[in-house]
């Protein structure tokens, strides 16, 4: 179907593209690299896949009915209908999208997304490709030992000689080459030492950083997208004039004391939020309500922390170890 490619599209010009009813495909930038062998990596984006995020932004839905000059309702429909295939197919074998990855049911019944890897979804990094370049070594060269020459006499007479004290001098210049070679080696391990720490703090904050303005890109795509929704009929809501019903956050006090949350989605209906939450509780996390956002949207969190070091623990551990899609917010 025609559906794959059509994600596929997407996701060059897109950091998030939903599949409603059945996850979000999203794109990660990767800065170029270079390793300690010399290997050279240009920029690219990496794929992931987050299950929790299936509500429909509209932005798929929307290219489908242009593609396919029909509207956007009976392109909806078609999505949903493939979607639903989708899941039933999972169960019993692997569901391939070309040119973007794999997908499979893991032996605890969790879906698993391999990307394939094969193309860059950066066009900004278009025609760069790897290369190895040649290491460079710094050669020492060792002096050279000197060589005594005894002459012989013409008379063959056996050569009596005493030590004078020069023995002592030869034994001081042999030392010195060694005692060089020990100092430049401890300023070199010094070096390292001090590289590789700056270094993994450099890498932290970075980490950081990129997720805020990933998660900035996604949400920003969100909000400027427009879609046909045709015309929809006419929805009676009764209210009491005591109010809304209590939620299940209702208890959650946001203080002038500062938090530190990891984000699992945000949304413009506290209904939406809320069915997160109870899912993430249901799996033994810490969920509730983040600080509203400057747009009125609700954030959920995983967990929320007054300490920074506890959060970004959570964050590293949902990340790599439940392969979720999250980002880091200061409140």
């Amino acid at each position: 179907m025609l559906l794959y490619q059509y994600i596929k599209e997407l996701l060059y010009q897109h950091e998030c593209v939903t599949v409603p009813n059945f996850g979000a495909f999203l794109t990660r930038t990767n800065h170029a690299t270079v390793t300690n062998d010399g290997a050279f990596f240009p920029p690219r984006k990496e794929i992931l896949f987050n299950r929790l995020l299936s509500t429909n932004d509209g932005i798929l839905a929307h290219y489908y009915a242009q593609k396919e000059a029909i509207s956007y309702e009976q392109a909806l429909r078609k999505i949903e209908k493939e979607a639903s295939l989708w899941k039933k197919r999972i169960q019993t074998q692997v569901l391939r999208f070309p040119g973007v990855g794999e997908m499979q049911l893991s032996p605890d019944k969790k879906w698993h997304f391999l990307p394939l890897g094969k193309i860059n979804f950066n066009t900004q990094a278009f025609g760069l490709p790897n290369f190895q370049r040649s290491p460079l070594f710094i050669s020492i060269q060792s002096e050279t030992p000197k060589i005594i020459s005894i002459m012989e006499n013409s008379n063959n007479d056996d050569l009596m000689f005493e030590p004078d004290g020069n023995d002592e001098n030869l034994t001081n210049e042999n030392k010195s080459p060694k005692m060089r070679y020990a100092l430049v080696g401890v300023v070199a391990a010094v070096l390292i030492a001090g590289a590789y720490y700056f270094g993994q703090n450099y890498v932290t904050h970075e980490k950081i950083k990129q997720q805020e303005l990933a998660q900035e890109k996604i949400k920003k795509n969100v909000q400027e997208a427009t879609f046909d929704l045709g015309t929809l009929g006419e929805v009676s809501v009764a209210a009491e004039a005591t109010g809304r019903a209590p939620l299940p956050n209702d208890d959650v006090v946001f203080s002038d004391e500062k938090y530190y949350s990891v984000i699992a989605g945000s949304f413009r209906s506290i209904d939406n939020a809320n069915n997160l939450i109870a899912q993430l509780r249901a799996n033994g996390y810490d969920a509730e309500l983040a600080k509203e956002s400057p747009d009125g949207l609700y954030r959920v969190a995983f967990g929320r922390f007054t300490s920074k070091r506890k959060a970004y623990n959570l964050l590293s551990f949902v990340k790599n170890a439940q392969e979720e899609e999250v980002w880091y917010l200061e409140e």
